[in-house]
């Protein structure tokens, strides 16, 4: 009789417990170790580059499987940055980005096809200039472990191509900048 009691408490146990999910990161954009950086070709010539200075997210990840992962982010275009005061000004304004219209821009992934080096293909949803669209970044894995401090990190890069006329910015650049490459660098510090 305790033997079956035990044997039914056990199975119940198993039937009700939690199944076990990936790990939950905050973006770690206080100290400075994630940013948003692009590059568009300057007349074919050169490159400009610039950043968002301001944004925050989350991550899910679990190595045991990746192709649970996910991620959230929302970017504050205001914080647009070229290291040229008059140029951002231009940038942000209605010719362009149209911050005063489209002051935030988000991504929030769909799925994860992961390779054997931890990376992969993450899908989702960027939304940018008002319009949403389906883009895929390429990401490769930095690295996780735990940090000095007692917490986990995990660190991820990821880059993308995008055309702003698929997002509705009709602004000419010319044929040589067409296409805004992207440079995510990721680290996430583990929730507890």
């Amino acid at each position: 009789m305790k033997a079956k009691f035990f044997k039914g408490l056990a199975l119940a146990t198993l039937m009700t417990a939690s199944p076990l999910y990936a790990a939950d990161y905050v973006i770690d954009t206080k100290g400075a170790h994630a940013s948003i950086e692009f590059r568009i070709s300057h007349l074919g010539t050169s490159w400009l580059t610039g950043r968002f200075n301001t944004f925050n997210g989350e991550f899910s990840y679990d190595s045991d499987n990746p192709a649970a992962s996910k991620v959230n982010v929302d970017i504050d275009v205001t914080s647009f940055d070229s290291n040229h005061a008059e140029r951002d000004k231009h940038i942000r304004s209605d010719e362009y980005l149209n911050v005063a219209d489209h002051p935030t821009a988000s991504f929030k992934s769909t799925s994860f096809t992961p390779n054997a080096d931890g990376g992969g293909v993450m899908k989702g949803m960027l939304t940018l200039y008002g319009t949403s669209k389906e883009i895929a970044i390429d990401v490769a894995k930095v690295g996780e472990g735990k940090d000095p401090w007692g917490g986990y990190r995990a660190g991820f890069s990821g880059t993308v191509e995008l055309k702003p006329k698929e997002f509705g910015m009709n602004y000419n650049l010319g044929p040589a900048s067409e296409t805004v490459y992207m440079d995510l660098n990721i680290e996430g510090i583990r929730k507890k």
